[in-house]
């Protein structure tokens, strides 16, 4: 019945999803949703969706924490769009529970830095600064049903604002996972991301005071913000695993990602691994220009990534400390957005 219930959420919400059109683009808001601030999966385009394991797996397929065998500690850090003073801070834990199952927090921040405020009195400024502010916390439950048959749901909390004006929504992933073949080489993925209803934003922000017209006299007027649909997607994606000897290997994996309020993504992937201590890895997404016909992406979609894992204990399979280092390819006048993680598995 579980293993039901999960392809039941992905096959009744994914028809919405196909559902948007190209006059819609760019008409979604929290974009944050859709920036990975993880250095392992982000070094080679997101492509991983299939294989995807760990803490990770809270941004690109939930089903992934089920893949976990006691313990993992992730934290990083992104210069998102080197240049532009934009940080995201992201720190999560998976922990098994039970024979077969396995939790998962996380939260990341986003920091936009300083910003002048403005006014009609003041043009040039010189009254304060402002801090914008986005945060995701997400909690999420992954079952493994079989030997090949990962599936789990992820609850996500986004917020986003100023002091005096906000937005808040809980949104909702589903995945599955599914490994098959000698040594569970091949393996598939399908996720559904961000599914929620609209929202606005609300506060004090929102409200102005002027002088009412004839009445000699001030009053305060507040405005409605207009609603917004969150961005939303489905991807599909496939990967196998190619030994190369006893101590190495190469994965190559694809993925599809239909966006409902952007364009269309298509990724490809490579991973090479030596005795899963060093791991080097390049992916290429592919835009669907094929509407406008314009290159309106700010990355190009060329990402590239390493690891090294270091042994904490003899045991095969115990203790790991990890780092992870990412790249992802911008047009001018950025410089890339460059991640850093750090990860611990006991």
């Amino acid at each position: 019945m579980k293993k039901i219930s999960i392809l039941t959420i992905v096959s009744l919400v994914s028809g919405s999803l196909f559902a948007g059109n190209p006059q819609r683009v760019g008409s979604a808001g929290a974009s944050e949703l859709l920036n990975n601030s993880w250095a392992r999966n982000s070094g080679w385009g997101n492509v991983n969706t299939a294989g995807v394991r760990g803490v990770e797996s809270v941004f690109l397929n939930i089903a992934g924490i089920a893949n976990v065998e006691n313990l993992e500690l992730a934290f990083s850090n992104t210069q998102w769009l080197s240049g532009s003073d934009i940080t995201i801070n992201s720190i999560g834990l998976v922990k098994t529970v039970g024979g077969s199952g396995a939790l998962a927090i996380s939260l990341s921040n986003f920091s936009y830095g300083d910003l002048i405020v403005r006014t009609e009195a003041q043009p040039d400024g010189g009254i304060s600064t402002i801090s914008p502010y986005a945060a995701i916390i997400t909690g999420g439950y992954a079952q493994k049903f079989t030997e090949s048959i990962f599936g789990g749901v992820n609850l996500k909390f986004y917020n986003q604002g100023l002091p005096n004006l906000s937005v808040s929504a809980l949104l909702v992933d589903a995945g599955v996972q599914y490994h098959t073949g000698k040594d569970n080489r091949l393996k598939f993925g399908i996720t559904l991301r961000n599914i929620g209803p609209s929202a606005a934003f609300g506060g004090d922000g929102l409200s102005i005071q002027a002088t009412v017209p004839g009445g000699g006299y001030s009053q305060t007027f507040s405005s409605r913000s207009a609603k917004f649909e969150f961005p939303s997607n489905l991807v599909i994606g496939g990967s196998y695993d190619f030994y190369l000897g006893s101590d190495q290997m190469l994965t190559a994996a694809i993925n599809f990602q239909s966006n409902s309020l952007q364009k269309d993504e298509y990724g490809l992937g490579l991973e090479y691994s030596f005795r899963q201590t060093f791991m080097a890895r390049v992916g290429y997404t592919i835009f669907d220009n094929r509407i406008d016909r314009q290159q309106t992406n700010v990355h190009t979609g060329l990402a590239a990534g390493v690891s090294f894992m270091l042994p904490m204990s003899k045991d095969a399979g115990g203790n790991n400390l990890a780092f992870d280092y990412s790249f992802r390819a911008t047009r001018t006048p950025f410089l890339g957005t460059h991640t850093l993680g750090i990860r611990l598995s006991l």
